[in-house]
């Protein structure tokens, strides 16, 4: 029997994405395409994301296996973060300043790595998606000034997260750990493997396990618009 072929395969002006379980070895499944608002909710909601390889080409395309969660129920909060979120160190808000954010993550030192992956292009699809009210920004505000937070995309009951920085020791953290706690999305999807997030009890599942898991999560309606009045 001739096996299937893998990715990646190359995307064409259509909204359309392969099946995941074509991805290649490395999760890679396709490259190419814009960042319009709508490919990009196609791309979240059959368990997709862009993230580029190197500036200037084109756009690729992952659904790596496995997959990289966080199951809210099962967060872990460091004794010396409980005191930060016990004193009430930083002042969480939603959606105040989603352009500075991204800009705070794009200029985040990352280690191991010589510049930023969140280009212009990446910049602009995210900006338009928060826009149309499917991004969002999680804040942690210090004296009146962004101290640090982290952005991300919410589709029906799965919050995925993009990208994380902080000004100030724990601003990043505070904000993660309350967003998870008190906003009551039913599953976290990280992505991709980190020590910081297995660290809060982000663990890896089965591609086939997580696809399931955002059938389940698409059931529940979007929660779209902006998030400005939504208290942390």
């Amino acid at each position: 029997m001739q096996s299937k072929p893998r990715g990646p395969f190359l995307l064409d002006d259509t909204v359309e994405f392969p099946p995941v379980h074509l991805a290649d070895e490395h999760g890679l499944l396709a490259v190419g395409g814009d960042l319009s608002v709508e490919r990009l909710l196609a791309a979240y909601r059959r368990g997709i994301f862009p993230w580029p390889w190197y500036e200037h080409m084109p756009m690729f395309w992952w659904s790596p296996d496995p997959r990289f969660v966080l199951e809210p129920d099962e967060l872990k909060v460091p004794r010396s973060l409980r005191s930060v979120l016990r004193r009430e160190v930083f002042e969480i808000r939603c959606d105040t300043a989603f352009a500075e954010v991204l800009e705070g993550c794009s200029s985040a030192p990352r280690p191991g790595q010589d510049g930023t992956w969140i280009s212009a292009e990446i910049f602009d699809g995210y900006l338009a998606l928060h826009e149309a009210g499917y991004a969002h920004s999680i804040e942690a505000w210090l004296d009146g000034e962004l101290a640090g937070g982290f952005y991300g995309v919410a589709i029906g009951d799965l919050f995925c997260g993009e990208s994380m920085f902080a000004r100030v020791s724990d601003a990043s953290k505070a904000a993660f750990v309350t967003f998870v706690q008190k906003s009551g999305f039913r599953l976290i999807d990280c992505q991709l493997e980190t020590d910081h997030l297995r660290r809060f009890g982000a663990h890896e599942i089965p591609r086939k396990e997580y696809m399931a898991r955002l059938e389940e999560c698409l059931q529940a309606p979007d929660r779209v618009g902006c998030w400005r009045d939504v208290e942390m």
